[in-house]
């Protein structure tokens, strides 16, 4: 039996990617799949579309409104969506960091708030996708890194809540290095040549290996609790 058969999962950024990964195998192991984002035309065949601007707190409410009236839980919520703008501290723009705060943590946060009291009483799990910028801040990180080590420290607030209050629920992050999406061609936009360099001299990590760590734990037993995979190019030095 498919591992995920009788789920019912949200990806948020299922359009591309990553998110269009991870909901493309969800859907193989047999989850019902409803993907949040802004441009639903390119979602995988068979996820349903729930159109949503995730800077926009009560857009996030209204997609979860949609959800319920059509389904009647919500077992996984992936947490994927993200920005990523080369937008240095120094001389960064405002309405870049802006962006990536609003989508990358504070949405990140409603979602994991609108969706705890639509899991079962059993248990429900959420996946956080966060980054190797995350745990370690690369020369370009900018304001992106400190985006990313948020996610890890609110979905340790999380846990800890959920410890506290004695709540079934589990929640994770998978922090991957370079992968080959839209999400880095635009992080690079204007040093082509540079992203043009790296993809020669490694081999970057496609959405499909992002896309089976994340399955890993969404199908893992009831008992198995998964804090946070990093993941890499073999070929990635840091």
């Amino acid at each position: 039996m498919p591992a995920l058969t009788g789920k019912t999962a949200i990806v948020t950024g299922a359009s591309s990617g990553i998110g269009h990964a991870i909901a493309a195998s969800f859907l193989a192991e047999g989850a019902t799949v409803f993907g949040l984002c802004r441009t639903i035309g390119r979602l995988p065949p068979g996820v349903t579309p729930i159109s949503c601007d995730l800077r926009n707190p009560d857009r996030i409410a209204h997609a979860f409104e949609i959800f319920d009236a059509a389904a009647p839980q919500l077992d996984i919520l992936v947490n994927n969506a993200g920005l990523a703008y080369l937008s240095r501290i120094t001389d960064g723009k405002a309405a870049e960091w802006d962006e990536m705060w609003e989508v990358n943590v504070r949405a990140l946060g409603l979602c994991c708030q609108h969706a705890l009291p639509r899991f079962p009483a059993t248990g429900g799990r959420i996946i956080n996708l966060s980054s190797l910028s995350g745990h370690r801040v690369p020369p370009t990180g900018g304001f992106y890194a400190p985006t990313k080590f948020a996610v890890r420290a609110l979905t340790d607030a999380l846990r800890n809540e959920l410890k506290l209050a004695g709540a079934p629920h589990q929640v994770a992050t998978v922090s991957p290095g370079f992968v080959d999406t839209p999400l880095v061609d635009n992080y690079f936009r204007g040093r082509e040549s540079e992203l043009g360099a790296m993809k020669e001299s490694m081999r970057m990590l496609d959405p499909g290996d992002i896309a089976r760590a994340v399955l890993h734990i969404a199908g893992a037993p009831a008992h198995v609790e998964v804090g946070d995979i990093v993941l890499r190019s073999a070929d990635q030095k840091v």
